[in-house]
């Protein structure tokens, strides 16, 4: 059994990033899904006064220990004007502290979605441009856009967009298949 950790990149109660993240990884083969939630982890805002002061969290540690230890990730970015939403930023700032290579070369199904027809498309592309950087082993990208006329009832209405997003995730599962 895979274990896929599912990750939404915004600390809203109701984040459609997460949401999306999690409908993605449930739809992985053979996987078990862990959710990591950036609100409840609720991680301080990273800056060298806070480490110097406080260390680097534990939740960080843990969060970077499940990293290591599972087979893939799903990571649906919030964009918020044009950048990683600040909660995100900060838990990949904190991560970066404790091991350089960020995503630890786990295959990388990377998203993104927004109320708008843009569909994160921009902080997709900055991520796709700066996460290779940090291991991040992106195997596949797909953006989502007008999340609230296209999912609904947990799941995605637009048979376009699901196509294309099951397009994705066999690319995402054939990693596995390849024994990375």
């Amino acid at each position: 059994m895979l274990k896929i950790i599912a990750l939404g990149g915004s600390d809203s109660a109701k984040s459609i990033n997460k949401k999306l993240a999690v409908y993605a990884a449930n739809q992985v083969k053979n996987a078990t899904v862990s959710i990591v939630d950036l609100k409840e982890l609720g991680l301080p805002m990273f800056g060298i006064d806070e480490e110097t002061a406080n260390g680097i969290p534990k939740k960080a540690h843990k969060l970077n220990l499940q990293i290591k230890t599972c087979d893939g990730l799903v990571i649906s970015l919030a964009e918020h004007n044009g950048c990683y939403s600040s909660a995100f930023k900060s838990l990949y700032d904190w991560l970066s502290r404790i091991d350089g290579k960020v995503w630890q070369n786990k295959p990388m199904l990377l998203m993104g979605t927004s109320p708008g027809a843009g569909g994160a498309k921009t902080v997709i592309g900055i991520a796709l441009a700066g996460f290779p950087r940090l291991g991040g082993n992106i195997v596949a990208d797909f953006s989502f856009p007008s999340f609230e006329d296209n999912f609904s009832d947990n799941k995605i209405i637009n048979a376009e967009l699901h196509a294309v997003l099951d397009s994705k995730i066999k690319l995402f599962e054939k990693e596995f298949l390849n024994g990375v």
